[in-house]
């Protein structure tokens, strides 16, 4: 399955004092475009976009190579 994401900036990590972003929308990368934000909680502070990867991947079932995602910039 392929994902398309926008970032929304967040707060740095009180643990491990990196910054962290949040999703601001999760897409179907096919087609469609569909918006799949539901499938995720967008107010978790992601570390990384391979975080954002394995969790969508364990939320779906699927072996993380089944899930291919990339960020994409939000429309002004």
């Amino acid at each position: 399955m392929q994902f398309e994401y926008t970032r929304r900036r967040s707060v740095r990590s009180p643990v491990t004092d990196a910054p962290t972003f949040k999703v601001g929308r999760l897409a179907d990368a096919g087609r469609t475009g569909r918006d799949m934000s539901h499938l995720i909680d967008r107010s978790y502070n992601y570390h990384s976009s391979r975080e954002l990867h394995w969790h969508l991947a364990d939320r779906l079932g699927l072996a993380p190579n089944a899930v291919s995602l990339r960020e994409t910039v939000a429309a002004a």
